[in-house]
């Protein structure tokens, strides 16, 4: 049950973070919504319940997180979607973009997780809901170093969950397959079994409802990359190159 929830959503001005709020405000879920750009979360707080609340920050900086989280009087969730992405290969990244990205999709995540952690455990309650992605199950050609901080953040997450599973705070792990967004706007081949972003919301929402870890979508392209994760190395490497080919 969502009604009433008070839901923090960072990375909630573009994509799958702002669809995220429009399914939860029509589910009756009380929201505040972070992203650096102000502009932006006014923007889609416009359609929402005036009881939203915008929080702008950037979370590669703690101070900022810190100061949020004190105007924020209650708190049942906190979700991470926040991430950059750049497509292309390794050795045509510069150090400063392979830097950026993971200092906003690993180290932000690892900063918020460390600036509401204590309040959950405090409360001896709430929900932390972190997003890796199906880039994290295994390598992807083109993808570094974001797969990396994707596979990082489940590995966190599995271990948080682990921690976790008798305090009364329910860690959870979105994994999505591709979902129409600015970021999956960058890639040049086709995108197997995309989806919008209203849907992978629905998805979100539906799972945070419900027991279990992972909330991973679309299923059948989800468990055909678990499969992949299985392979031997050879096979997958073979596959993988198939379907990053433009």
């Amino acid at each position: 049950m969502l009604r009433g929830k008070n839901i923090w959503i960072i990375g909630a001005s573009s994509g799958i973070g702002a669809a995220l709020a429009k399914v939860l405000n029509e589910r009756g879920a009380r929201l505040i919504l972070s992203a650096r750009s102000e502009e932006r979360l006014r923007k889609v707080s416009e359609n929402l319940s005036s009881e939203t609340i915008f929080l702008p920050l950037d979370i590669t900086e703690v101070e900022q997180i810190k100061s949020a989280l004190g105007k924020i009087e209650k708190l049942d969730a906190v979700i991470f979607l926040a991430a950059t992405y750049q497509p292309g290969s390794f050795q045509n990244k510069s150090l400063e973009v392979s830097q950026a990205i993971v200092d906003v999709n690993f180290k932000g995540m690892l900063n918020v997780v460390h600036v509401v952690m204590p309040r959950l455990q405090k409360q001896g309650n709430g929900q932390l809901v972190l997003c890796g992605s199906v880039a994290g199950y295994r390598g992807l050609p083109n993808a570094q170093p974001y797969s990396a901080t994707k596979a990082a953040i489940i590995n966190f997450a599995e271990s948080l969950y682990a921690e976790n599973k008798e305090t009364g705070i329910d860690v959870k792990l979105i994994s999505p397959g591709f979902v129409r967004t600015p970021m999956t706007d960058k890639n040049d081949f086709k995108m197997p079994m995309i989806i919008e972003p209203s849907q992978a919301a629905e998805a979100i929402a539906n799972g945070m409802t419900r027991p279990g870890f992972e909330i991973h979508f679309p299923k059948r392209f989800t468990f055909f990359m678990k499969f992949l994760a299985l392979l031997p190395y050879p096979l997958y490497f073979a596959i993988a190159r198939k379907m990053t080919k433009p």
